[in-house]
């Protein structure tokens, strides 16, 4: 399968436009606030609010989401994460190895529950199965499913069983790499790896990268793999990161007003681009016409082929409607752009995506 047919799988059959710029979310969405209420009373043994109770209410709360984001027009959805809390601490939950021992001051006044791993990883249960399989459902949109990759899961942990990070990365990779066959099994075809610790460990990218090769070994060439590197200085990672087995880099750019676009012009970029185009840092909904602009800039890094457009990072943090006004305003810029780009109204610097070998 070429690069091409590997996004355009994610094209709807009604599009409208003759190009077709793919858009999609990170991952995690503001949660319905009677969710956070009803894991209070979950949790609280005096309410008699059980889990059955709680599960339905999950249930509810990521068919809500699924539709938010259908309703938002995005071509490719997510449930906003609704049945997950924190992105080390939900998996470290699932995998037979790890322990916690309560919470760590990480800055200021807030608290990570790190883990510990304290004896030799293993995959225990599935991971995301039942969730990619309710999503799903819930909708005749192609579902994307995020992954906190394996660099991000140990270097946010403490490691008192492997002689160094590296090796527990390496571990925890084959892991993935077993969830993600688990998963391609169940129907999905687009995973998201994320690895917001890269940004700020810059110098292991050659870890990261070794880690992906474990990811992706015997995955389908159908399936989409992405990496999602938040903030930092790319040009630490770049051009190193086009050696990485993946089909599209989602990239935070928007936060820092583009400022680091020209990083990523020289050398070529070859694999496909997810730009952050509205950022997830302030709770006021950007323009059509500001993202539009913001869509753009892409263009000037890869061919409308190649690019896919998104939030900066998830939005769990921004007020509700806000996030949903962020979604929708981009689908409709995305088309927008799509349009002058059949009528020839945006000229595009790389016209062309590199010809296949």
């Amino acid at each position: 399968m070429s690069e091409n047919e590997n996004r355009d799988q994610f094209r709807p059959e009604d599009h409208e436009n003759d190009n077709f710029i793919l858009t999609t979310v990170v991952g995690s969405y503001p949660k319905p606030k009677w969710l956070n209420r009803a894991k209070e009373l979950y949790e609280d043994p005096d309410h008699g609010f059980d889990e059955d109770d709680y599960q339905e209410a999950t249930d509810d709360a990521s068919r809500l989401i699924t539709q938010e984001h259908e309703r938002a027009g995005l071509d490719v959805v997510v449930d906003g994460e609704m049945r997950r809390n924190e992105m080390v601490e939900f998996f470290a939950h699932r995998i037979e190895g790890y322990e916690f021992n309560g919470p760590v001051k990480v800055w200021g006044h807030n608290y990570f529950d790190k883990p510990s791993v304290v004896s030799e990883v293993e995959y225990d249960e599935n991971w995301l199965v039942d969730e990619y399989e309710f999503t799903a459902a819930a909708t005749d949109r192609p579902v994307k499913v995020p992954i906190t990759g394996p660099y991000t899961l140990a270097s946010w942990s403490f490691n008192e069983a492997y002689e160094d990070d590296a090796e527990l990365a390496y571990a925890l990779a084959d892991l993935v790499n077993e969830e993600i066959e688990k998963l391609v099994d169940a129907g999905a075809r687009y995973i998201q790896i994320d690895e917001p610790a890269l940004a700020t460990t810059p110098d292991d990218h050659a870890i990261v990268g070794e880690c992906l090769e474990h990811i992706v070994d015997d995955i389908p060439e159908d399936v989409r793999i992405g990496l999602h590197v938040c903030y930092g200085d790319y040009s630490r990672i770049y051009p190193e990161i086009l050696e990485f087995p993946v089909d599209e880099f989602d990239l935070e750019l928007a936060n820092g007003d583009y400022d680091q676009l020209d990083v990523f012009k020289d050398p070529e970029f070859t694999a496909d681009l997810a730009l952050g185009v509205t950022d997830v840092h302030v709770a006021e909904v950007e323009s059509v016409e500001q993202i539009e602009r913001n869509i753009q800039k892409g263009l000037e890094v890869v061919p409308p082929e190649q690019l896919v457009v998104s939030p900066d990072c998830g939005v769990k943090l921004l007020p509700r409607e806000v996030a949903y006004g962020k979604m929708a305003n981009m689908v409709e810029a995305a088309r927008n752009v799509e349009a002058k780009l059949d009528a020839g109204e945006i000229d595009v610097e790389r016209a062309s995506a590199p010809a296949d070998d």
